[in-house]
Parts: structure tokens; C-alpha cells; sequence
């Protein structure tokens, strides 16, 4: 029985989807006017991970990721390097995609774009007004947070807290506008050399949280089961769009509220572009293995914060680079397997870890109970690759165990890639010089190998080798 924390009631509660066998689930993507950071493709990974094991059950998963294609960050993008927000937003989408590809985060069933759905956002917002929850000011649409009964309950805000906060904040253009310091933008009326539509209020551009609240409730209905982002997400965002959505429909917004934890620098600090401290994805992967970089991402509960530097991801190359091995060596004894012998022990060991994983995953989905799991696997492996005698079913359930326990996190074991035909001579040629001992041009080849990046391990079978990246 799966559980799933709660942000909203801030309990473990068990997963019960609308529809049966199916998930519909919404997380907040990125605005895109830069490459992603680690941070962003922490959420964008846990929430991967948390979609594939979804899949490992048996849902069928629709699976919707925004895009913020309009945005104070992208005209200010666009105004400085003298060319469109649209423009911004493509460059910048078409390197999401090339990042997420790169780290094999599966793409979304629908990217919408926050620009594609503008008169979507205008009827929703004159909904909002018609209703009494929504007023135009100056050009200006707010939304009249305190009529919503259940402000702040997400996020755990007192309002009055929250006015006393906003009152700190907002200009004085702002604050003349405005009934209340804490109702918030639904439409902002354009300004000089900005991006704008026509809208009943004037020229002007959607807010942030309205976005959101029209392009999932467009595409996975006015109540539907998990909602995603990162914790930096549940105030305002979050709040605003459960304040906006169930306002309009009268109906429960979403079922089950997630937020991934933070990826921390030195000194426990977030990381965030506003910081300036932040690596993007685009660079990394052009210096780190990208399998790497997705077992760090992935290897951690998703509620827990990540500590990002050059040990931590060397502890998830060593590690990667272990269940990587004992899946090569024990692929490799297939050659050598036995078509009968067949051990039953070893079917009744993997049914038993693959058990044991799924209790793991289901309680909140517990990736790194779970690799203690997968762990257990690789000891299974790693024995049975060293026994004398081998049997193919034997063999080939323990690796198709290892590739779907590690699938769900992203990792692809099954990429060894071939040798070109200079180097397999060279494989070749040491294999019989080792044959007939003539140990010296053995070593010579193998010195060789190594120094094209071919590493070679010996074995009572035969030769393997592996790819240094």
C-alpha cells in the first residue's frame, strides 16, 4: 500500500487515485529564461523518480510540467539582449529538453506554455472577478486573499502575519493599489517595451500563480491527485493557486500535495540563481558522467535536503560504478550459463528484495531504503557471477531485477558500448598472448588499453572490459 506525505495535512496518508490504475499529476516547471541549476533538476528528477515507480505499480500516469515563458525575468532577459521573450523562451526550452534528455528524465505528457494559454487565463481571472474574489485596479487585477477561508493552510501562514509581512514589502504604487497588502497579481498591466496582450482590463500580461491553476485544471480537470514542486513553492505559489483554482470551480484543487527539499551549498545554503551560487545542469554534464549526476539526484528522499559538492557526487560514482559492475560481471557468465541447473533459492531471494524494495518506495517513496534493497541485489549478483557452475534463468532474473529496480531511478545499466574494431584486435590479441604466456606483450596491450580508456579485468571465464569515462 503506497503512502504519500501530505504538505497539506502534513501526514503520511494512503495513495487513493481518482480514477483507479490512473495518475494525474501536475508539477511546476521552470521559467525559462537561463539553463536549469541543480536545484531546479532536484525537483525535476525526484519527481521523475516518483512518476517511473508509479509506472513500476501499474498506473497509467498523465503527466503535465509547465513552462513560464512570461515572466519579469524574461523581459528583462529579452530587453537586454535586444530580442523577443518568445525567443528567450525557446532557447532556453530547447536546452531543458537537450538537460533532462541528458540526465534520462522521461518528458512530460504535456509542456504547456503559460503564452499558449492566454485566453484561457483571461476567462478564468473574469471568472474570479464575477465571483467576488478577483478586482481590476488601475489596469491592475487582484486577487482578495482573505475571502479565500483557507489561506495560508498549506504553507502553515497566519494572515495576519502575512499582512503585517506584506505591508513591509509592496511599494507604494503597489500598496495605493490594492484593498488588502496581501492579495496578490492575476493580471499585470504592461508596461514600456514589455510583452502584453489585450485582456478587459487593458493591456497587460498574466501574473505568476494564475498560470498554473488555468494550465492544470485545463489538462487534468478541476480536482485531480498529486501536485508537485519544490518547497520554495508552497508560499505564495502553491497557496495562491489552491486560494485561485477552488474559488472558481467550488471544488477540492488536489488530492495530495508534494515538495521536494532543497539542494544546499557550503555552509547549508540553498542554491538559487538569485544567490548567484548555482551550477546548471548544461555545463555539469559537459565535465560529469550524466548517469552520475541522476544517481546523486535520485538517491536521496525527495523531502530531504541535498548537499551538492565533488565528494558527494564521487560517492554516487563509486556507488553507481558498484551496481554497474556486478550487473557486467554477471552478464557476462550468460556465455558460459548452464540452459538447465536452475537454483530456486535464487528466484525466492530476488522475489524477496524485490519485496522488500516496494515497501521501501511505498512508504513515501523511500529511495534510500530502497537502495539498501538494491544493494542486496548487488551482493546477490556478486556472489552468484563467482560460483563455478550458472544457470541462465538464474542469471537472467537477477538482471532483469537489477535493471527495474534501477530503471525507477533513472539509472540505465544496460550501456556498455562497443569497442571499435581497432580495439577489440588489441582485446583480441592480448587474450592470446595470455594464452600462449607471453606475459610482457600481455602487459604492453593491456598498459595500452588502459591509456585509450579500455580497462580490462581478467576473469576464470575470460576476459571483460569496461569504458573508462
Amino acid at each position: 500500500m503506497l503512502k504519500i506525505f501530505n504538505t497539506l495535512t502534513r501526514e503520511k496518508e494512503e495513495f487513493k487515485p481518482l480514477t483507479p490504475n490512473e495518475v494525474n499529476m501536475y508539477v511546476c516547471g521552470p521559467t525559462v529564461y537561463n539553463y536549469i541549476h541543480i536545484g531546479n533538476a532536484r525537483s525535476i528528477v525526484a519527481f521523475d523518480t516518483v512518476r517511473r515507480y508509479l509506472e513500476f505499480l501499474g498506473y497509467k500516469v498523465k503527466f503535465v510540467s509547465n513552462f513560464t515563458d512570461v515572466d519579469d525575468k524574461m523581459i528583462k532577459e529579452a530587453n537586454q539582449e535586444g530580442i523577443t521573450v518568445p525567443e528567450v523562451a525557446d532557447r532556453y526550452i530547447k536546452a531543458f529538453y537537450e538537460d533532462i534528455a541528458a540526465i534520462n528524465v522521461q518528458k512530460a505528457t504535456i509542456n504547456p506554455r503559460a503564452s499558449d494559454n492566454i485566453q484561457e487565463i483571461i476567462e478564468f481571472v473574469s471568472d474570479l472577478i464575477e465571483k467576488g474574489y478577483a478586482y481590476e485596479s488601475q489596469g491592475d487585477v487582484f486577487y482578495r486573499a482573505r475571502k479565500f477561508k483557507h489561506y495560508g493552510e498549506l504553507s502553515g501562514q497566519n494572515i495576519d502575519q502575512l499582512v503585517e509581512g506584506a505591508s513591509e514589502h509592496i511599494g507604494d504604487d503597489e500598496f495605493d493599489k490594492k484593498q488588502d497588502p496581501i492579495d496578490f497579481a492575476l493580471w499585470k498591466k504592461a508596461k514600456p517595451n514589455e510583452i502584453k496582450w489585450d485582456s478587459p482590463w487593458g493591456a497587460g500580461r498574466p501574473g505568476w500563480h494564475i498560470e498554473c491553476s488555468v494550465m492544470s485544471t485545463k489538462y487534468l480537470g478541476d480536482t485531480f491527485d498529486i501536485h508537485g514542486g519544490g518547497q520554495d513553492l508552497e508560499f505564495p505559489h502553491h497557496e495562491n493557486e489552491i486560494a485561485q483554482s477552488e474559488a472558481k470551480t467550488g471544488q477540492k484543487f488536489v488530492n495530495y500535495w508534494m515538495h521536494n527539499g532543497f539542494v544546499t551549498v557550503e555552509n547549508n545554503e540553498k542554491m538559487s540563481k538569485s544567490l548567484g551560487n548555482f551550477v546548471t545542469v548544461h555545463d555539469l554534464v559537459q565535465k560529469t558522467d550524466p548517469q552520475v549526476l541522476r544517481f546523486f539526484l535520485s538517491s536521496t528522499h525527495y523531502r530531504r535536503p541535498l548537499e551538492y559538492s565533488q565528494s558527494n557526487l564521487q560517492k554516487a560514482a563509486d556507488n553507481l560504478s558498484k551496481i554497474k559492475t556486478a550487473y557486467n560481471n554477471l552478464k557476462f557468465r550468460l556465455d558460459s550459463a548452464e540452459e538447465d541447473n536452475d537454483d530456486s533459492d535464487i528466484f525466492t531471494d530476488v522475489a524477496t528484495i524485490v519485496d522488500a524494495f516496494k515497501e521501501a518506495m511505498n512508504d513515501d517513496f523511500n529511495v534510500q531504503n530502497g537502495l539498501t534493497e538494491i544493494f542486496n541485489l548487488v551482493s546477490l549478483a556478486n556472489n552468484y557471477a563467482a560460483q563455478d557452475i550458472v544457470a541462465k534463468n538464474d542469471v537472467n532474473v537477477i538482471l532483469e531485477a537489477m535493471v527495474n529496480l534501477t530503471s525507477i531511478l533513472g539509472v540505465k545499466l544496460d550501456d556498455q558500448k562497443d569497442l571499435s574494431e581497432e580495439i577489440q584486435q588489441m582485446v583480441d590479441q592480448r587474450d592470446q598472448a595470455r594464452a600462449d604466456k607471453d606475459f610482457a606483450t600481455s602487459d604492453k596491450l593491456r598498459d595500452q588499453l588502459k591509456e585509450m580508456g579500455v580497462i580490462l579485468e581478467d576473469t576464470p571465464q575470460g576476459t571483460r572490459w569496461h569504458i573508462n569515462d
